[in-house]
Order: structure tokens, then C-alpha cells, then sequence
């Protein structure tokens, strides 16, 4: 998950509350969109989709073999993104390349560690 670190919580304690509750999608809009989102975390998805087209929504994939096409949910300050295992270890260079590029935090939601970085 890359996020918007001007809103996320610094202490990992806070932070993975506020990540439980991001994570609800209680927001009231469509999660595949990325216009709801932030300036740097929709430059993100713009960079990252790439090379991991959307699986949903106004730019989704027709290829439905890709291995590479992902789930995405787009909400205000966050993307979340479930990636195929298969790809794990490209994605997770690329998410973390363009969460340094963009300015966005990168939480390694996948890790036994969970490892949070902010820029």
C-alpha cells in the first residue's frame, strides 16, 4: 500500500489503526478511480499502472491472462494494491521505486515484518 504521508500517523501503533480503518473503504465512492485520490499517490498509479495495468475502472485491462494486471483500491490518501504472487518481487521494486519518485510513504502490507516507510 503507498499512502499520503502527510496524513499517516508516525507511531506504527497509530499508524496501523488508521490502516485498519483506511482499509474498511468506508469512504462513499468508488475505489477504482484514481481522481479521488491525492496529486502524488495518482502520479503514482499513473507511473506504476504501467507496468501493473488495473484489473477495474476507467483504465482496467482487457488482457485477463496478464499476470501483471492488479487489483487496485484507490481511496483519498491511499492505493492499495493486491498483486499477483507470481509477481511479488517485480512489484515490490517497482512500488518501492515509485513511492521514492512520488514522495509517497510505502507500506509493505505483505512483509511478516510490515515494514512502513515514509519519504
Amino acid at each position: 500500500m503507498v499512502f499520503d504521508p502527510a496524513i499517516a500517523p508516525r507511531n506504527r501503533g497509530d499508524f496501523l489503526r488508521w490502516y485498519d480503518a483506511q482499509t474498511r473503504w468506508g469512504e462513499g465512492h468508488s475505489y477504482d478511480d484514481p481522481q479521488v485520490t491525492t496529486p502524488s499517490l495518482a502520479s503514482w498509479f499513473a507511473d506504476v499502472s504501467k507496468v501493473f495495468p488495473p484489473m477495474n475502472g476507467p483504465h482496467a485491462s482487457n488482457d485477463y491472462d496478464d499476470p501483471n494486471v492488479t487489483d487496485y483500491s484507490i481511496g483519498r490518501s491511499v492505493i492499495y494494491a493486491a498483486f499477483a504472487w507470481s509477481v511479488a518481487a517485480l512489484a515490490f521494486e517497482e512500488v518501492d521505486r515509485l513511492a521514492t519518485k512520488h514522495s509517497v510513504g510505502f507500506f509493505d502490507v505483505s512483509s511478516d515484518e510490515g515494514e512502513i516507510r515514509f519519504p
